[in-house]
This record gives C-alpha cells, sequence and structure tokens, in this order.
C-alpha cells in the first residue's frame, strides 16, 4: 500500500459549518456542505487558504457529525452560522486518493492500520482534505485517521 504513510499534522485553526445526522444520509449530505460551505467563502474575512477544504469528521455507530472548513488564522469576527475551532497536532495514519475513490481509500487505510499494528485514537478527529481545482473533476483527497503514538 504505496499510498498509505504516517504524518503528524500541525494544530489547525479552521471556521466551517457542520452537519450532523445518521451515516444512512452520507455521503449526500457530506457533498451538500461542502457545497454550500464553498458558496460563502467570500463571507470569510482575512487570509484564507481556499484551494484546500478539511472535513473534520467524529461519529459512532449511528451517527456522524461532518464539517466543510478552511483553515484561517484567528478571526475576530466568525460570519454567522459558521464556527471557529482548532484542531490539535496529531499523528494520523494517512492514504491519497481522489473524490472518485475514498471508499477505495479508506478500505485500503484501514488494512495498512492493521498491518502495521497501529492503534486509532478514538477520540480524536479524522480529516479528509479536499485539494479544489475547479478545472478537474476528480481532485486529490488525503484520509486522516489519528492514532495513538508509538
Amino acid at each position: 500500500m504505496d499510498n498509505c504513510t504516517l504524518v503528524t499534522k500541525p494544530a489547525l485553526n479552521m471556521v466551517g459549518i457542520s452537519y450532523c445526522g445518521p451515516y444512512s444520509s452520507f455521503p449526500d449530505e457530506a457533498i451538500l456542505l461542502q457545497s454550500e460551505f464553498q458558496r460563502r467563502k467570500h463571507e470569510i474575512e482575512g487570509e484564507v487558504k481556499t484551494t484546500v477544504l478539511y472535513s473534520p469528521y467524529f461519529g459512532n455507530e449511528v451517527f456522524a457529525t461532518y464539517w466543510a472548513c478552511y483553515e484561517v488564522p484567528h478571526l475576530e469576527q466568525v460570519p454567522p452560522g459558521m464556527v471557529q475551532f482548532t484542531v490539535p497536532q496529531r499523528t494520523y495514519a494517512m492514504a491519497a486518493c481522489t473524490n472518485k475513490r475514498i471508499g477505495e481509500g479508506y478500505e485500503q487505510l484501514s488494512a495498512w492500520i492493521n498491518e502495521q499494528k497501529l492503534t486509532r485514537r478514538e477520540n480524536a478527529v479524522s480529516l479528509e482534505i479536499f485539494y479544489i481545482d475547479e478545472h478537474l473533476e476528480e481532485e486529490q483527497v488525503e484520509l486522516l485517521i489519528p492514532i495513538e503514538e508509538q
């Protein structure tokens, strides 16, 4: 699994919107959320890296909370309906894939985590990082699952 590796991401200050609901409504709700957030990017003041869309998420066996966010410096004013938060520095198991092959990416990443005998950090958020290119139908995505530090 050449596309899987360990990475350490620094703390990320983000602003975004979220959806919380049953897994049965994914991925449709995730796609709608990301589209809505991208339409609202003009509301965020300051330096925003809008070519990278972060989607932190956390769930259990029934439902998940899924975010659409941009990395930002600390904002003094957050647009209405948006939330600002910081994801702490973490070590992640990461797989690279495309937005058309996310399911395959998660299958490979899960198998790799098991092969490497890594332990998932259950109380930490996972991340999907989308590298936005409006000219491409298939965009690069990184899938990150937090792991316990060895």
